[in-house]
């Protein structure tokens, strides 16, 4: 393990030996890091925080402090952090309440940008960006693969589904399926994320379901539940469809048109 002589690590931190700290890092009692992970200078990692192994933990981010919401009353709540991640220059990720589950989780190999904010109880996959001062609010949930553009905004207890991409500046107040791309001031869909799925392996074939399927949903003159039912009954057994759609009629908050 290499401690800079600068950095307070408090004796009851669990950290494996291959750690790395470097200078002025501050870390908290109930903090566990896995092996090969970096920290570094003024990084301040505390509560009951997990990181996983490889992460890489850049200067100045902040890890695990209390909520920024005034319901939470000190209850004891986590966050955790898988495997892989990039978490740059004052990047912030906090613990979770008891209304929301108790956890903040990030997943693996995802990159947060500088100043970029993961409130408590939030859900984020794998291999996710949230590009420069990106903000999540409470509860939302990131599928894997999406893409947050700066300076973009999700509402608490939305939810981006699986390589969707949110455009620089988005204000994102409902939903967003899978695949697609949302933009502007309470953010609607623009098309589809092509670019990223033939990126990430999707069939020409299933990217053209996906493109007539959104024609149907997004673009006819339907109802959101005749739309619905009209994929299904073209196109249903497909995995990419049936994610599509199933994300739609999960919806809670309702999706962005």
């Amino acid at each position: 393990m290499a401690v800079h002589e600068t950095a307070i690590v408090d004796r009851h931190a669990e950290l494996d030996s291959t750690v790395e700290v470097g200078p002025y890092a501050v870390i908290g009692p109930r903090v566990k890091i896995g092996r090969g992970t970096r920290i570094g200078p003024h990084a301040v990692i505390e509560g009951d925080t997990t990181l996983g192994a490889e992460n890489r933990v850049f200067q100045f981010a902040a890890l695990g402090a209390v909520p920024q919401d005034l319901k939470y009353a000190g209850e004891p709540t986590k966050l955790v952090v898988g495997a892989g991640n990039q978490i740059r220059e004052f990047a912030t990720l906090h613990i979770g309440t008891a209304g929301g589950g108790g956890v903040t989780r990030v997943g693996d190999q995802n990159l947060l940008m500088a100043s970029s904010h993961v409130a408590h109880d939030c859900q984020v996959g794998n291999h996710v960006i949230l590009a420069n001062s990106a903000a999540l609010a409470g509860h939302v949930t990131v599928g894997d693969h999406a893409i947050l553009g700066g300076l973009s905004a999700i509402h608490q207890f939305v939810r981006i589904g699986r390589h969707a991409f949110i455009s620089g500046g988005a204000m994102v107040t409902m939903d967003v399926p899978p695949f697609c791309t949302a933009q502007g001031d309470r953010a609607q869909l623009v098309g589809l994320n092509t670019v990223g799925l033939s990126r990430h392996g999707f069939s020409e074939e299933a990217i053209s379901r996906i493109k007539a399927a959104y024609k149907i949903l997004f673009r006819s003159k339907l109802g959101i539940r005749e739309a619905v039912a009209n994929v299904k009954a073209e196109f249903a057994g497909h995995a990419e469809i049936d994610e599509f759609v199933g994300f739609i009629e999960g919806s809670a908050r309702g999706v962005a048109r």
